[in-house]
């Protein structure tokens, strides 16, 4: 059975993550460095596939990670573009904002870089 919320606590080493299949409001926050990013992002990847079969009229990605290694930028990617496949379904739609601190040129730069990859609305939004 889909649970409606997919919600995974904060750690040294792993994010936030809050998932509302309700609201369609997604969050991912912190700091992105499991041993294992494929294993640790593996129930999300399955719960978005889920997800995607019902979504919410409009889903809103917030991402706001402060660090993260190379093999979590796949997976984030990866949610990036599970997100994608809901706005070709053409009834509903998906935003990412890409949360960045102001003086944080290399979370900026990713979000650049992501934004050019990605087909669905992409802003790069400034926090204090």
């Amino acid at each position: 059975m889909f649970e409606n919320i997919y919600k995974a606590e904060q750690f040294a080493k792993t994010p936030f993550i809050d998932f509302n299949a309700q609201t369609g409001i997604f969050e991912l926050k912190g700091r992105s460095l499991p041993e294992n990013s494929v294993q640790f992002y593996m129930p999300l990847f399955e719960w978005l596939d889920n997800y995607i079969k019902n979504p919410a009229p409009q889903t809103v990605f917030n991402v706001q990670l402060d660090y993260f290694n190379s093999n979590s930028a796949k997976c984030v990617f990866d949610i990036f573009k599970k997100l994608e496949q809901i706005s070709k379904q053409g009834e509903t739609t998906a935003i990412i904002n890409w949360l960045y601190k102001d003086h944080d040129e290399d979370m900026m730069e990713t979000g650049e870089n992501f934004k050019s990859f990605i087909e669905i609305p992409f802003n790069l939004v400034l926090t204090s």
